[in-house]
């Protein structure tokens, strides 16, 4: 059946006329009679709303509570025989039914009564509305203020089936489609309501939506527009096509009929007759190997890349692929396109007069760039290490110029020989103006059309992504503007005595203040690109769509982005160039000077800064991988050295065997054990799921009270262990910490070097080396023989099933509050001995000890004594000797 045509149901009413011209018409009737009764209330009597709630519906207590709060009388009934038919004039009968399939909704529905269900009562009494008056029976507010229209459905049953549930959800039909339809429900991506959906950016549905929206009719807050339940059923970009490919690479055709089958298409060799669309790499592909038929779409790439990125399958008309010789051959316009500004006149002439210039003089101010790999030019090093970047060289240049500059015939010509100095000045001109060119179009081409409003399929990336992608770029292209203004007066207006150095010293602060926010940031600018290019098909389409016109010479959005990283180093270079070239007694000499030390200045900030921000991010990383670990970690001054992971020797810590992770910072050492239950994720502030915690804090130990660091001698029985002689500061004895390193890498030698070379620098000692000390295992009692054994596994496995079994049975869990309190009230009476036996002695170490950690503001030090005490008096006999 055709889109246009009239499907009469039962009682010869039109399903598919415009239900919102006859429910605009009931509204203004019904605005009508309020005016006049609001005009004549003596004249006209007052008529009430009565409801009758029927059958299943009232035994419905939710539904009875809802009634009573918008204040209106119900009754309930078994049958409506008796209210069907009465008309009286002080009261409008509603009825309530739960099951709109039952035969005395349509009975009720033919009768012009109205039907309510359930659903939209109890959402009426939310809203503190009045009940809705519809000509049709309307069971809940799923699709209330949805504006339909249909195409592509051949079947009558199943769309009278369809309008029929939208009407039941408050929804409205309309017959033709216009900009007033919300959604398009489609059964067919031919027809002109298809197409002018995609130009207008309208939502197409499937008719599943319908459906399962249905399904949902007693969810009191559900809302069938809502974006998330809404995405799974859109129409597909790539729905009823078959696609070939053509020209491309083995790699790049395989990842694009991946795409294909993500987008709902199907593909097939080049050549099937069932194909539908041939896609053609038109930079390669000059001339099709076959003739296509009549009903064969031959197209370009973009119109691939367009559909996904709209969300629709894009008119294949503007996309069409033409034969390189022949005359029909037209240039099609992208729709997605965006042309970047034209050149002022100014400067157009200054460049005209320029090529002139190098044409006469055959020094090209264009040099011929190879293109660098993306591995390469994605590489991040320090911004002072400018011997690495690509503008290093002087015959290297910048990056080519992206528009193309054509000689004019009027062009005046310039003195064919000029000054190296002048040549120089000119190259850090036109290498300034691809710059500005090169941030101009990431944001025409990339920035503004992502944070555009309204775009077909909703938006690609939300605000925070694009905002961590190309972060300070507008303030960097701002400052680069009104540099690249001064130094084209200088050229306009030249003379040797012309100085470069102020234009850069004017600047200075500009840049320091603009540059460090997105160089800091670049690595995770990278990283956001990497993800969503992955997860969101759509913005992989508009960056291939972008890096195939000619503005980004084919360069993907990351290397783009890299630019700025690399453009300090590139001008500190041919400021030092241009510095060879000037005269000792030019004015410009020790301004350039200056000019060179404040764009060292600059890059030294950045790349202090860059260390902080690295460092502070390591950190965090740390304390969301840590679960419990204290907020006292986090500190200005503190950054991460470097990460062991470590099997425990001893059960001083945690149970012997079990596997620890040590996180060395420069003032303090992070224990932390492995879990042995991980519990679900969380989302950062930033909205980004993090993984849940694997590790579990243990204590933070300043290095402050490590007073040995011990190396224990390799043996048959023990490698690679190492051990820790620990003493806080209110401690009578020491306490031993052994550990066994399990990774190859840091080497053992290695890591006891840095640990010790930190421990020095906290206590303030030049010796580091002396602080290591070599030991034989068997001193201390450590081996690391069994550490792999069954029956070492066996025995922690039972050792934490009876440490579980105490805890769960424990009738004195005394609340770490009241615990804390009586130590220190008692810490007083203890440290007032001063003469005690053997035993009091040692009872007394372990109550000071705890009473005085007890004491510390650290939490993560509480659980120190209760770990320890069990062999603080053997520690401290055995290393006595050590001290």
């Amino acid at each position: 059946m055709a889109d246009n045509s009239t499907l009469m149901s039962e009682t010869g009413r039109s399903l598919l006329v415009d239900s919102s011209i006859l429910d605009s018409k009931i509204t203004e009737s019904s605005k009508e009679k309020i005016f006049t009764a609001s005009a004549s209330d003596e004249e006209m009597p007052q008529i009430e709303t009565r409801v009758i709630v029927v059958q299943e519906a009232s035994k419905c207590k939710e539904l009875l509570d809802a009634l009573e709060e918008i204040k209106v009388p119900y009754l309930k009934a078994e049958s409506v025989e008796e209210y069907r038919d009465a008309e009286s004039p002080e009261f409008e009968t509603v009825f309530v039914i739960a099951d709109f399939h039952a035969p005395v909704c349509e009975d009720l529905y033919k009768a012009d009564c109205r039907v309510l269900g359930p659903p939209i009562v109890m959402h009426c009494a939310r809203r503190g509305e009045a009940l809705p008056f519809s000509c049709r029976p309307l069971y809940c507010a799923s699709m209330l203020n949805l504006v339909l229209c249909f195409t592509g459905f051949r079947k009558k049953e199943e769309l009278v089936k369809l309008v029929t549930l939208v009407h039941h959800m408050g929804g409205i039909i309309r017959r033709d489609f216009s900009s007033k339809v919300t959604h398009l429900v489609a059964n067919s991506t031919q027809g002109d309501k298809f197409r002018v959906a995609v130009s207008l950016g309208t939502p197409i549905m499937k008719a599943e939506w319908i459906y399962k929206s249905w399904e949902r009719r007693d969810e009191i807050d559900f809302c069938a527009a809502d974006e998330e339940f809404k995405n799974e059923f859109k129409v597909p970009p790539f729905q009823d096509c078959m696609l070939s490919f053509l020209g491309f690479s083995e790699e790049e055709q395989k990842s694009m009929e991946e795409m294909t089958e993500m987008q709902g298409g199907q593909h097939l060799p080049v050549g099937d007759e069932r194909c539908t669309h041939l896609i053609v790499e038109e930079n390669t592909v000059k001339e099709l190997p076959f003739e296509p038929s009549q009903s064969l779409y031959v197209v370009k790439q973009e119109w691939f890349w367009g559909s996904i990125q709209m969300d629709a399958r894009a008119g294949e008309s503007i996309y069409l692929f033409e034969k390189a010789d022949s005359p029909e051959l037209k240039t099609s316009v992208s729709q997605l396109s965006l042309s970047t500004p034209n050149s002022n006149r100014k400067r157009r002439r200054l460049r005209e007069r320029l090529l002139q210039l190098t044409r006469d003089t055959d020094m090209s101010p264009f040099p011929p760039r190879k293109r660098p790999s993306a591995e390469h030019s994605l590489s991040m090093g320090s911004l002072l290490d400018i011997s690495n970047t690509p503008e290093a060289s002087m015959a290297s240049g910048e990056t080519p110029k992206l528009s193309c500059m054509k000689p004019s015939k009027n062009s005046t010509p310039l003195p064919p020989k000029q000054s190296a100095r002048w040549q120089v000045a000119m190259e850090l001109y036109q290498t300034e103006s691809n710059y500005v060119d090169i941030l101009t179009t990431i944001i025409q081409v990339f920035q503004v059309p992502l944070e555009k409003e309204g775009q077909l399929g909703g938006p690609i990336l939300a605000a925070e992504e694009i905002k961590t992608i190309f972060g300070s770029i507008p303030d960097i292209l701002d400052v680069h503007i009104k540099i690249q203004e001064d130094l084209e007066d200088l050229m306009i207006n030249w003379t040797e005595s012309k100085s470069i150095g102020d234009v850069i010293l004017k600047y200075s602060k500009d840049l320091l203040k603009t540059y460090p926010p997105f160089v800091n940031f670049f690595e995770m600018s990278k990283e956001t690109i990497t993800k969503c290019e992955k997860q969101k098909p759509r913005f992989h389409a508009f960056l291939k769509i972008n890096q195939a016109k000619p503005e980004c010479g084919r360069q993907s959005l990351a290397e783009l982005l890299i630019r700025p990283v690399q453009r300090l180093p590139s001008v500190a270079l041919l400021l030092n160039d241009l510095k060879k070239h000037t005269a000792e007694d030019n004015p410009d000499k020790a301004t350039l000077e200056r000019a060179i030390e404040s764009l060292k200045e600059v890059m030294t900030h950045i790349n202090e800064d860059k260390r902080k921000t690295e460092a502070q991010r390591q950190i965090f990383d740390v304390v969301y991988e840590v679960d419990g670990c204290p907020a006292n970690l986090l500190s200005s001054h503190r950054s991460l050295i470097q990460r062991l992971e470590t099997v425990a020797l001893g059960d001083d810590l945690c149970d012997r065997g079990e596997q620890v992770t040590l996180f060395l910072f420069n003032d303090c050492l992070e224990v932390a054990r492995k879990r042995r239950k991980v519990i679900g994720g969380f989302k950062s502030p930033h909205g980004q799921n993090r993984p849940p915690a694997s590790l579990k804090h243990v204590v933070l130990m300043p290095l402050s009270q490590i007073k040995k660091v011990l190396d224990i001698r390799e043996t048959e029985d023990c490698h690679k262990a190492f051990a820790l002689v620990v003493r806080p500061p209110t401690e009578q004895t020491n306490l031993l910490f052994s550990f066994q390193i399990t990774t190859e890498e840091p080497p053992k030698e290695d890591w006891l070097k840095t640990l010790c070379r930190h421990l020095a620098n906290t206590i303030c000692k030049a010796d580091a080396e002396n602080l290591i000390f070599a030991t034989d295992p068997d001193s201390i009692e450590v081996n690391t023989k069994d550490m792999d054994s069954t029956l070492s596994r066996a025995s922690r496995a039972i050792k934490k099933t009876s440490k579980r079994v105490t805890r769960a049975f424990s009738f004195s869990k005394t609340p770490k509050g009241a615990l804390r309190r009586v130590l220190m009230a008692h810490s007083s009476s203890v440290e007032g001995k001063s003469v005690c036996t053997t035993s009091e002695n040692y009872l007394g170490g372990r109550q000071a000890s705890m009473s005085s950690l007890a004491g510390i503001h650290s939490p993560s030090l509480l659980n120190l004594p209760s770990a320890f005490e069990k062999r603080s008096h053997t520690l401290s006999r055995s290393t006595t000797h050590l001290i």
